[in-house]
């Protein structure tokens, strides 16, 4: 399998999301990501890709989320892809950034205009009385924003992980699967294969 793989992580990572893609699995852009506060304690859920090229992969989140405060805290993340259909995952390590305001406004604005009053509605991670609070703040943020085009909250955009590993798994015969692993040195993505 090294013989046949990409020298880019990106050009394969491409190549193995399109075949997902092609596979028809419900969500193949979504991932796992995992971040870590400063005392080191672990925490993951799942997200959605929305983006990604040479300079990383791209989510969406609420600022004030449990997930943006382990990144402002500790600012290394990992990201598991399980494509099961296809029994392939790839786990991508490496550092995350804010991306711009305009590029979260840009997404921002491609959103369903439901789910731009679900951003202002949710104080993602904080705690709730009960769903009727919800319920009732999102009915109000829709008759303010009616007629209106729904700005982007300052509190909500994206974050682009900037990998420095990569690992390309595919299930094999006999747990003799194959693990491809790239690790980035300098400018230059060194590839080995990794004992299963």
């Amino acid at each position: 399998m090294e013989d046949s793989v990409a020298l880019d992580p990106f050009k394969q990572f491409s190549v193995w999301m399109n075949e997902t893609i092609n596979s028809k699995m419900i969500e193949p852009n979504a991932m796992i990501l995992a971040t870590a506060n400063s005392g080191g304690i672990p925490s993951a859920r799942v997200v959605l890709l929305k983006d990604y090229n040479e300079k990383g992969f791209v989510f969406f989140t609420n600022y004030k989320s449990s997930k943006a405060k382990d990144l402002g805290e500790n600012p290394n993340a990992s990201l598991l892809f399980f494509w099961d259909v296809l029994e392939r995952q790839v786990r991508v390590n490496g550092k995350v950034k804010k991306v711009s305001v305009e590029e979260s406004a840009a997404y921002f604005k491609s959103r369903p205009r439901e789910n731009q009053l679900g951003a202002w509605t949710s104080e993602q991670s904080s705690v709730l009385k009960n769903r009727k609070v919800l319920d009732e703040k999102y009915k109000l943020l829709m008759k303010q924003f009616k007629g209106k085009e729904i700005p982007l909250p300052n509190y909500w955009g994206g974050y682009r992980i900037i990998p420095n590993k990569f690992e390309f798994w595919q299930g094999r015969e006999n747990r003799l699967h194959d693990r491809i692993l790239y690790s980035k040195i300098r400018s230059t993505w060194k590839i080995e294969r990794l004992s299963p």
